[in-house]
């Protein structure tokens, strides 16, 4: 029931922040706002603070299996489609 809750609010939340889907999926509760995480174990995706990162690449990495970490395989198969729209928010931070 959770998951259904959670999916229909991140969909109803994608029209009106489509420009933003970083936050609008949730991924600025662990990696901070703006991607500047407040929280050693949870990396910093700010172009400010990692600005070689390929997050195109590592969320579809984290999807498909080929990168392995129990909490991004669970949350980057909701980015889908999403991708560079993310890396575009956290280009621009």
């Amino acid at each position: 029931m959770k998951k259904v809750l959670l999916a229909a609010s991140v969909v109803l939340s994608m029209g009106s922040v489509q420009a933003n889907s970083f936050d609008a999926l949730g991924c600025s509760g662990c990696h901070g706002a703006g991607g500047k995480s407040a929280i050693p174990s949870y990396p910093s995706l700010a172009k400010s603070v990692r600005p070689n990162l390929d997050v195109v690449k590592a969320l579809k990495d984290y999807q498909s299996g080929a990168r392995k970490n129990a909490t991004m395989n669970a949350m980057a198969p909701m980015a889908a489609g999403q991708e560079q729209a993310i890396a575009d928010y956290l280009a621009g931070q």
